[in-house]
């Protein structure tokens, strides 16, 4: 599979560049963007809805002098193919957990592994710790989505199926392709105090402009909250294993607003509940990667 238009010999973000160890591993009939840089202990780092793997980029280079770094994209999003248009169950927290334990399995990487899951994907992590305690070394929650007493929403089937419809209606249309990276950019500049976007340009419109992302991207938005209420039965069913190192790292804005000030209630009582150790880093937006890289390096490395 070809690196995206305009990339050239050396460019560290080309998928075939053999000095970032990037492949596509075929997962369930899909082809998924993979990338290995590193040596030392796994850590595999998941992003959140809509999210692709260069949303990392700067927490990388405080990682890889002392951890195997991996970061995929899930399908749909980034250099990842799309899942095909029919026949695929909607995205479940058990499902995004084999996922990340098949691209484990794929690279050859079997020892316990730190997973570090963004905003959504702090439900996936979570559920690979739960289902899959014996290959996970660490858990740790980025500004983790928190839904306590969710329930999962009625017709699952054709919710997923008016996603789909809705994407193949606005593909058809062009919209993400005039719309899907100003979108992303205007989305990460909200949720970044300094408010910007720091993913590369041509990333952004390469990734951001193809239906695929938005048809991932509604799918898992839609099942949000069933992907809630799954972890929550995972709660009560499959508990963490007693010595597993937790941590939950909150993204503080330092705007002291009613909504900060609950984010970060919520925050801590998703620490608590999970026998984690809880952290604040500020200033910092949702997107805690852009503001605080390294306090995210940090909660990694401080789990062993």
């Amino acid at each position: 599979m070809s690196a995206p238009g305009g990339a050239r010999p050396g460019d560290p973000r080309r998928p075939d560049d053999p000095a970032t160890r990037a492949c596509f591993l075929r997962v369930d009939g899909v082809p998924l963007h993979v990338r290995t840089e590193g040596s030392g202990p796994v850590c595999l780092l998941s992003g959140g809805l809509g999210s692709s793997w260069f949303d990392w980029d700067l927490v990388v280079p405080f990682l890889t002098p002392y951890r195997t770094v991996v970061r995929f994209d899930r399908p749909g999003y980034g250099l990842s193919a799309a899942e095909p248009a029919t026949g695929r169950p909607a995205p479940t927290a058990a499902g995004e957990a084999d996922r990340i334990r098949a691209v484990l399995d794929g690279l050859g990487l079997r020892e316990p592994c730190t997973v570090v899951g963004h905003s959504l994907a702090g439900f996936h992590v979570e559920a690979f710790a739960r289902l899959h305690p014996d290959r996970t070394a660490a858990l740790v929650l980025v500004d983790g989505s928190v839904e306590p007493g969710a329930r999962p929403l009625p017709a699952p089937a054709a919710r997923d199926l008016a996603a789909r419809a809705v994407a193949g209606a606005a593909t058809a249309l062009a919209v993400p392709y005039l719309l899907g990276p100003t979108v992303r950019r205007m989305t990460a500049r909200l949720s970044t105090v300094r408010r910007e976007d720091l993913a590369p340009e041509p990333l952004v419109r390469h990734c951001y402009r193809t239906g695929r992302a938005l048809r991932a991207l509604l799918r898992e938005n839609t099942r949000y909250l069933d992907l809630a209420a799954e972890l929550d039965g995972l709660r009560r069913t499959r508990p963490l294993p007693e010595d597993l190192p937790v941590t939950v790292l909150a993204a503080d804005d330092g705007r002291h607003s009613g909504r900060t000030v609950v984010w970060l209630a919520e925050q801590r009582e998703l620490a608590a509940l999970l026998g984690a150790e809880f952290r604040t880093t500020a200033p910092a937006g949702h997107l805690v990667m852009f503001d605080r890289p390294d306090a995210v390096a940090a909660a990694v490395l401080d789990t062993r």
